[in-house]
């Protein structure tokens, strides 16, 4: 893994927002059109911010945290391809994404990454009735296909679903080695190396209250 490179990256992104606060701007634009579901508390602005922040800047730590846990699990083969796929969605993105610069950008990169290992994740739980990465990305990754946009998040969750299905097929989960990776995929040694990453949403103070998505549907008055 080259985790070394995204961070350096990242770095080059932010210095980059600093001068141009293009991202700032977009986030700002977007804060009065967002779903009536995404729950700011009371931080508004400063909220949103804080979570695109992170989001953007855990993408190397999950890769390292999750290239470690891979290797004492015993299911470094299974996993480091995947790995491999997330980083190049930064250091060679997609030709969908090769033109945006900065922050703004890396936005879009880390979110084919969180949902790379989102995606990789459901078919662990369908197959092997647990998840490879106990990590709840759910609601972070919902939040950050709205910030995208429908349209363009769209594209890139078929980006994600190709890749998938170009490592993982239904076929490479019959063989009985990778059955045997389910009790390491339930071992203490790591449930408690995933312990650090509770769910990204809920740590920064921002979240979906469906009620009040259900309520903006029906609207005043309406049952």
């Amino acid at each position: 893994m080259n985790t070394a490179a995204l961070r350096e990256q990242i770095q080059r992104a932010t210095d980059h927002e600093a001068v141009t606060g293009h991202l700032h701007q977009r986030l700002e634009k977007q804060l009065p059109q967002l779903h009536p579901a995404i729950d700011l508390a009371d931080g508004g602005g400063a909220a949103l911010w804080r979570f695109v922040s992170a989001y953007i800047d855990e993408v190397p730590q999950l890769l390292d945290a999750a290239s470690e846990v891979a290797g004492k699990a015993g299911i470094e083969s299974q996993i480091k391809p995947v790995l491999k796929i997330a980083e190049d969605y930064f250091l060679r993105p997609p030709g969908i994404l090769a033109s945006q610069q900065g922050l703004d950008g890396l936005l879009d990169e880390a979110y084919l990454a969180h949902r790379l290992v989102e995606e990789v994740n459901d078919l662990y739980i369908r197959h092997l009735g647990q998840p490879l990465i106990p990590l709840d990305m759910t609601v972070a990754n919902l939040i950050a296909h709205q910030l995208i946009g429908e349209t363009f998040a769209n594209q890139l969750d078929e980006v994600v679903h190709h890749s998938v299905d170009q490592m993982l097929c239904d076929e490479s989960f019959e063989l009985p080695s990778v059955q045997a990776y389910r009790d390491r995929l339930i071992s203490p040694e790591t449930g408690e190396a995933w312990k650090q990453w509770p769910c990204m949403s809920r740590r920064l103070g921002i979240g979906l209250d469906l009620s009040a998505a259900s309520e903006a549907a029906t609207g005043p008055g309406e049952h």
